[in-house]
């Protein structure tokens, strides 16, 4: 025979449902299939059907689990207008954007008017609440529209459309807009099949408007509101040729952002490489430099304004700020040079980036301007890394500097970054990153010889490294291993050894202040580090870079770390690699107050009574540091070898930032008031010029160079104004005899040359001011040229004359500070929890159970944790905690022991006021759970469960008159754990019915009405 069976065990009768086939022939008579409906405790029905037959003497059998009468979603805002029949998508919230999917909407007269019903079966896990203090809830757009204007199609590509690259017919219509027109207000279409393999021949498309906001004549600005693209080709939201200004974009949905043909940055890999009829010769175009940008919001002008956008899964990029020297494509010419680079941040607020894999938030580079030549071969509008973003007052760098503020960005799971931000002022506050490679990376102008005074900062921010959103392997999810908390495995940013960093620090200087980091802990496969460097940089960093304030949340294991030579890090032997450092201000990394964290090998900044962390790869030092820039001229192809006099046999080698230009550059940072000698690798060069960077005044270093010994000299001090591009004449440098006068005179110039070793010893000493975050005086740039006229062509390396004749024992300039051990109660981001909708507020709480098993094994704190704030309990039992939903304010806790379940029930049934959220934890082996299922149901479950023979149970409940969707029930198999549970709880909702004075404060619509009148 073939049976099948469902049934619940003690269940009675009606609990079961039962088949049976007779086995006749080697088959049976048909499949024996039993089904039976139930309900979760959430109010979910579902099916379980076990199924049995024989066909040809083989058996077949099996059961599925499946939803009844399709799925409830609960949604944020008022969806009540969305109707049965309509197409809506939910958004991927992992890695990969292809999780994406589609679904059509069900009657639903059972929904209230946030709810709505779907049809199909989700293919992958949708994350739909807030998770470790970062708002990961998947958008939900509804695709169907009153107006559908649609091309029309081929079964297949055809012509001249690309198609070694598309199976489908891409030539669909498309709507252009021209200038002169009265009034254009589009609503409520749906444009499918639209768009060209053609410039200018979008799916819909401003061409050449002019101003069209008021400056034109017209009373209301450009505008595109609630507006959704997905599953599209190319820059989706494309402002196209640089002069795009003044521009609104509010609440907008990008998605499924895929590769195109039409411009570099719109190609992938195989495009770029593949489409070269715009080049010069037989180049062949790098995809990762020229190509790889299509992005969902390409802002190709900072003068706009994004306020609650969503940018939700592209091939490279969410949203990317491109600055274009001048207007491009059909607007060449017709405008003024666009300044991009200078030109102030529009109001960037509330957006969220997430499953893009370059990065959800990049701010950097330019596009090529000019057309392809022997000179440059690369094609028109490639990207181009020439941009630097550097906003000034009216986009005149003789005017003040303009601070660019990105305030409420959410970032979570892209593969490379969160965000990448490079360029000038720059403000990132109010912000969640969660689940990155590299959570967010500044790349600060402001280290010379960049944009002098400039600085970036981030504040009030929270950076998580893994969350409880542990992805779903599918989709085109391309990495998958095991995370480091819980062991668990997830989805991975990129393979299972790339090094996880929350804030990666580069250039500079860069402050982190006010934050707070979470979930950083390596495995024996990956380094996961809360504060990290860029990996392989050529380039030196500013000790100017600082932070304070930080708070290191659970699981943090790794605090900072400053790579090793290995996967992904390589030999970790570049210029940049060796002189990773930053000040650690208030001691909330490293517990010292007022030190700098460096690299352990770093011996130009260590003293005696420096600290190693070994993990960290790092070193803990008190002292002053700066850096000193050094350029060279003929040759500029040098190696370059520093040693501090105290620790001469540990020299840095620095190979410079490229061997290819002019003249060669290094940037190493200095302890002052040291002497240092300089040696290389063949014969020293002609020209030498050396700059104190960030030397306050009156600071110095002694400086010794290696020459060969029949060299003269000729050294002069100047003063670089560099805005003007002047050279004032300077003072000639003299010859002392000793290098005892050399020190006597050490402020009034003068050098020393050692024939004996080679050496020319000199004191590089700032003599003027230095303001705020400027890495020269007010005066201009300090340096010393020095020319020397060599005759001997021998390598100049006087290491083996230099020491030990001018070696020093180690000193520490100041003393180590006290370690310190009180609690600082400022650190870390004032808020805890980051969402996308700042007008509502969330309460956070924890709900700790524990089984006899755990408290047996060492697991003692059973609490419930209301905004931080715990309330623990002891003994076997339930603990109830009672909110007031309107303010948030705990208005009771009380334990009630093992023996007391009908004071509980109590309780629940007759004395728990009315608008409160009720939470409950148990602790120990509770054998007695009387009626405890009956008085919860009230309070927000749809039925009675089964809580006998149960580990722990852990509720959050309300009471009132409604059952809100954050009403839930958790409960455990016997002898297993509920582990910790966290939960974020809206206050105020209009649902509690809650007594206020007024309206909900709206920062998104104040900046909207100031954006439309902003010219």
């Amino acid at each position: 025979q073939a049976w099948a069976f469902v049934g619940v065990i003690g269940g009675g009768n009606n609990s079961y449902s039962e088949s049976v086939r007779d086995y006749e022939n080697h088959s049976s008579g048909g499949m024996a299939l039993a089904v039976k409906e139930f309900t979760t405790v959430d109010g979910q029905r579902f099916a379980v059907k076990a199924y049995s037959e024989w066909q040809e003497g083989k058996p077949i059998f099996g059961f599925q689990v499946e939803a009844v009468g399709g799925i409830i979603l609960y949604l944020l805002e008022d969806v009540s207008s969305w109707l049965p029949g309509d197409q809506i998508v939910i958004s991927s919230t992992d890695y990969s954007m292809y999780q994406a999917e589609e679904f059509t909407l069900l009657p639903c007269p059972e929904c209230n008017k946030y709810q709505v019903k779907v049809k199909e079966k989700p293919l992958y896990f949708h994350m739909g609440e807030i998770t470790d203090g970062v708002d990961m809830r998947a958008e939900v757009g509804d695709l169907t529209r009153n107006i559908v204007i649609q091309g029309e199609m081929e079964s297949g590509c055809y012509g001249d459309n690309q198609c070694q690259f598309f199976s489908f017919d891409t030539f669909g219509g498309h709507i252009k807009i021209l200038k002169n027109f009265t009034s254009v207000h589009l609503s409520n279409i749906e444009l499918k099949k639209m768009g060209q393999q053609k410039m200018a021949k979008y799916p819909i498309h401003f061409h050449l408007c002019g101003d069209v906001d008021a400056l034109g004549g017209y009373n209301a600005a450009t505008y595109i509101k609630d507006t959704i693209g997905y599953d599209t080709l190319g820059h989706c939201f494309f402002l196209e040729d640089g002069i795009e200004q003044r521009n609104t974009l509010f609440h907008n949905l990008g998605l499924l952002t895929k590769p195109g043909t039409l411009l570099p940055t719109d190609r992938n890999n195989s495009m770029c490489t593949s489409i070269r009829d715009k080049v010069y010769g037989n180049y062949i175009p790098n995809p990762a430099t020229d190509c790889m940008a299509v992005s969902t919001f390409w802002i190709a002008n900072p003068k706009n304004h994004l306020i609650n956008n969503a940018a939700a899964g592209s091939q490279d990029a969410g949203i990317w700020y491109v600055f274009h020297k001048m207007s491009t494509g059909d607007s060449h010419g017709l405008y003024p040079e666009t300044k991009a680079e200078l030109t102030p941040l529009g109001i960037f607020y509330n957006n969220r980036v997430h499953s893009n894999f370059k990065a959800g938030l990049f701010i950097d580079k330019g596009v090529k301007t000019v057309n392809a030549t022997v000179e440059d071969p690369r094609e028109y509008l490639c990207l181009d890394n020439s941009a630097r973003f550097r906003p000034h007052v009216d986009a005149d760098p003789d005017k003040p500097r303009v601070a660019a503020l990105i305030d409420r960005l959410v970032a979570f799971k892209n593969n490379d970054h969160g965000a990448w931000v490079r360029g000038g002022d720059i403000i990132i506050q109010n912000s969640g990153f969660s689940d990155n490679g590299v959570g967010l990376t500044f790349a600060s102008d402001g280290s010379f010889p960049k944009d002098e005074g400039s600085s970036q900062e981030v504040s009030e921010s929270l950076f998580i490294g893994e969350s409880k959103n542990y992805g779903y392997l599918g989709g085109q999810n391309k990495y998958w291993g095991t995370g480091a908390i819980e062991n668990k495995t997830r989805t991975l940013p990129r393979n299972r050894t790339f090094p996880i960093r929350g804030f990666q620090i580069y250039d500079g200087p860069i402050r982190l202040t006010k934050s707070t980091f979470v979930n950083f802990v390596p495995t024996p496969d990956r380094f996961t580090s809360a504060i990290g460097f860029l990996m392989k940089n050529q380039w030196q960093l500013t000790p100017k870079n600082n932070v304070s304030y930080l708070k290191f949340g659970a699981n943090v294991s790794l605090r900072a770390f400053f790579g090793q030579p290995g996967p992904w890090f390589e030999d970790s032997d570049l210029d940049g690699d060796k002189n990773s450092i930053f000040y650690d201000q208030d001691g909330s990394v490293t517990n010292f107050k007022n030190v700098y964290v460096a690299r352990m090998d770093n011996y130009l900044v260590r003293h005696s009574d420096c600290i190693n962390i070994t993990e960290w790869n790092g070193v803990i030092c008190s002292g002053t540091y700066a850096q000193v820039y050094i350029q060279t001229w003929n040759p500029s192809n040098l190696t370059v070898s520093i040693a501090r006099d105290e620790y001469p046999s540990r020299h840095m080698t620095l190979k410079g930032i490229t061997q290819k230009a002019l003249y060669q550059q290094y940037q190493p940072v200095v302890m002052l008031q040291k002497g240092y000698t300089i040696h290389w690798n063949a014969q020293a060069p002609q020209i030498i010029y050396l700059y104190p960077i960030n030397f306050e005044k009156g600071d110095w270093i002694r400086v010794g160079l290696c020459y060969p010994e029949d060299t003269s000299f000729q050294i002069t001090s100047q003063i670089v104004r560099r805005q003007t591009a002047t050279f004032p004449t300077g003072e000639e440098y003299l010859a002392v005899s000793s290098m005892e006068e050399l020190e006597s005179k050490q402020s009034k110039g003068g050098f020393y040359f050692d024939s004996s070793t080679g050496l020319l010893f000199l004191f590089l000493q700032a003599k003027h001011t230095r303001d705020g975050q400027s890495y020269c005086s007010l005066q201009g740039c300090e340096r010393i040229k020095i020319q020397a006229t060599m005759k001997s062509k021998a390598i100049s390396n006087c290491m083996a004359k230099a020491y030990p004749k001018y070696a020093k024992p180690p000193s520490a300039p100041k003393p180590m500070p006290t370690k310190t051990s009180d609690s600082c109660t400022r650190c870390g981001a004032s808020q805890m929890v980051f969402t996308s909708d700042p007008h509502n507020i969330y309460l956070p709480v924890q709900l700790q159970s524990l089984t006899e098993g755990e408290i047996q094994h060492g697991a003692t704190e059973s609490f419930i944790s209301v905004n931080g704030t715990k309330f623990p309990f002891q003994g076997t039992g339930f603990f109830l905690v009672i909110i007031d939903a309107c303010s948030g304010t705990v208005k009771e806790s009380k334990f009630f022991a093992q023996g007391g379940i009908e004071m509980l029930e109590t309780y629940l049934r007759s004395k728990v006021p009315q608008r409160c959220i009720v939470l409950l934890a148990s602790r120990g082996n509770i054998t007695d759970f009387g009626n405890l299922s009956k008085e919860l149901q009230p309070l927000g479950t749809a039925k009675p469960a089964y809580l006998q023979n149960k580990g722990s149970i852990a509720f959050c409940g309300y009471q009132g008159n409604i059952k809100p969707p954050w009403a839930k029930l958790f409960f455990s198999p016997a002898g297993q754990g509920l582990g910790l549970l966290e939960r974020y709880i809206p206050l105020q909702m209009d649902e509690y019915e809650c007594s206020r004075s007024g309206t909900k404060d709206r920062k998104d619509f104040d900046l909207l009405k100031k954006a439309s009148k902003m010219h």
